[in-house]
């Protein structure tokens, strides 16, 4: 007699945070906040700021397949919000299914939404897909950075395979002024040491900067990319539908190289007008 054995169900990680921020007393103040599962944010006191900073976190302590997650992000008029992760978000080998991340942000006139993770590591096999959605209003401003790592040189580790595929969208006043979709699947790899894509570095980091002032730093932003050090990169700038954005790349041999190169990329994009913006403090601890 035959039996058929069905094959075994995994557990699977499910969270999703939600963080909106409002303008009240001369400082952006949460507004609504909601955790589920897996995720979890935090908002760190800094005494004597304006500005709020929201942590995210997922507890089950990074993803593979089959699970699923949804980040979302609100700030409201005349305010500033960033946002980050408590350490890098790591993607592990897949036996079967794709890791699923969905970010969704909203920025209000007036306001400014910096959306700044630390890195996300690939191991071998790893399967993410993702999609960032951002929606910008008025006069709004937003900076969307995302460093991503195969496998961490420095552990002598080899993203052999797997699938990575990113997909953005960023609209402002419900036009769509950016879209992207990067895949890589199969032999990554191989993939990674031809001339036409990383050249055989494993890290790279793509900003996007949307606001008024974004055509003004396309200059100072160039400048760093020259000074950098075994890291290549450009930057162009763009007026679409009355919004100018500017976008940086970033290939770097390894991990530690592309956040040398990315922190004072950040500080100075992230600086405007009254915000002297700096890469949020956790990035170092």
């Amino acid at each position: 007699m035959n039996h058929q054995v069905s094959p075994p169900t995994f557990q699977r990680t499910q969270g999703c945070g939600r963080i909106s921020v409002k303008h009240s007393g001369d400082r952006t103040r949460i507004d609504r906040l909601y955790q589920q599962g897996a995720a979890r944010i935090r908002v760190p006191d800094h005494p004597g700021r304006s500005d709020l900073e929201a942590v995210i976190i997922n507890t089950a302590g990074g993803v593979t397949g089959g699970d699923n997650l949804a980040w979302e992000a609100a700030a409201g008029a005349g305010t500033n919000l960033t946002v980050t992760t408590q350490a890098c978000e790591k993607v592990y080998k897949a036996d079967q299914d794709t890791a699923n991340v969905n970010v969704r942000l909203d920025v209000a006139t007036g306001a400014t939404l910096n959306w700044l993770p630390q890195e996300t590591i690939l191991f071998d096999q790893a399967r993410l897909s993702r999609t960032i959605e951002a929606h910008l209003h008025g006069n709004a401003s937003l900076l969307l950075v995302e460093p991503v790592i195969f496998g961490r040189r420095a552990m002598n580790e080899t993203v052999r395979s797997g699938l990575w595929h990113d997909t953005w969208r960023i609209h402002h006043n419900n036009c769509l002024i950016h879209a992207e979709n990067v895949r890589l699947s199969g032999e990554i790899a191989q993939i990674l040491d031809r001339n036409a894509t990383l050249h055989g570095h494993t890290a790279l980091a793509t900003l996007a900067l949307v606001g008024n002032h974004a055509e003004g730093k396309l200059a100072g932003a160039r400048a760093l990319l020259a000074d950098g050090q075994s890291c290549s990169g450009g930057a162009s700038c763009w007026t679409v539908a009355d919004a100018n954005k500017l976008i940086v790349r970033l290939a770097a041999r390894d991990g530690y190289t592309l956040r040398q190169a990315l922190i004072p990329l950040i500080n100075y994009l992230a600086a405007h007008g009254q915000h002297a913006a700096a890469v949020p403090k956790i990035w170092s601890l």
